[in-house]
């Protein structure tokens, strides 16, 4: 039986109130966002897109 989904997840950033990780599951990367007591749950697209309004927001 395979329990990959079980592993830990992959902490790609962190600050005193933000956190953004990834873990993998059966069809890919989801992407977690958490912003204090809210959790985002993104797709890599999402996620992608998601970056790229961050990026266009503070040039």
């Amino acid at each position: 039986m395979n329990h990959d989904h079980d592993m830990e997840p992959d902490m790609l950033a962190e600050t005193e109130m933000f956190a953004i990780w990834r873990n993998e599951e059966e069809d890919g990367y989801m992407y977690h966002l958490e912003l204090g007591g809210v959790t985002l749950h993104m797709t890599p697209e999402e996620w992608e897109e998601l970056v790229l309004l961050v990026r266009q927001a503070s040039a």
